[in-house]
């Protein structure tokens, strides 16, 4: 009798030691930058050590950077403050925006810092399904796993767009005025090379 009720007993308290050091990790690192996927090695449960993986990462998706081309309606956002866009751009049909105001006619293939204006050869909106303004960090992680809702990408090619796209790449360097995201497009691939490898938990 006093085995039965130990058990679930030890099975709570080491829940609770695992989400206490993923937490730990998290909070270790510095606050514009990314904890290293070492830093997780001491969370002993692999699910565990997958979500507080995935919740550093948060900081990079989350970070004005990444959400101000991912936003829940039409018009793209701007700035550290995520003010609408001016002028009152729209997505249109492709990303690229409506015929008469297409992104390259700002936009040009680099950053030009003397307007403060930003730019990359392929500049555009993420795709409205690809949306996640205004969601938990747990919505954003199970969104990027589902094909349907990431551009067709199977969680191992994630690692590559993450780590290498060179539209995704703009986000730590931004140009003049504008805070970078966290880290470095590097060390952001090798948070979702380790989150894939150890299961791709999303944290709750």
């Amino acid at each position: 009798m006093q085995l039965n009720l130990w058990i679930p007993a030890f099975v709570s308290i080491m829940a609770l030691t695992s989400t206490m050091l993923a937490a730990q990790a998290v909070s270790d690192s510095p606050p514009d930058g990314l904890a290293s996927v070492e830093s997780f090695s001491s969370i002993g449960d692999t699910a565990a050590r997958s979500a507080a993986i995935f919740t550093e990462l948060g900081k990079v998706l989350t970070h004005p950077r990444c959400l101000n081309c991912h936003p829940a309606g039409d018009r793209p956002r701007q700035g550290d403050t995520r003010r609408l866009h001016q002028p009152p751009v729209e997505r249109g049909a492709d990303g690229h925006g409506l015929p008469a105001l297409r992104c390259p006619i700002c936009h040009g293939q680099a950053n030009f810092d003397p307007a403060g204006m930003p730019g990359n050869p392929i500049w555009h909106l993420a795709p409205r399904e690809m949306a996640w303004e205004g969601k938990t960090l747990g919505e954003i992680c199970a969104q990027i796993k589902d094909p349907a809702r990431n551009g067709n990408r199977s969680v191992d090619a994630l690692v590559e767009h993450i780590g290498e796209d060179h539209l995704v790449g703009w986000a730590w360097a931004p140009g003049y005025g504008r805070r970078p995201a966290p880290g470095t497009q590097k060390e952001a691939g090798a948070l979702v090379e380790a989150w894939v490898k150890t299961g791709a938990v999303c944290p709750n």
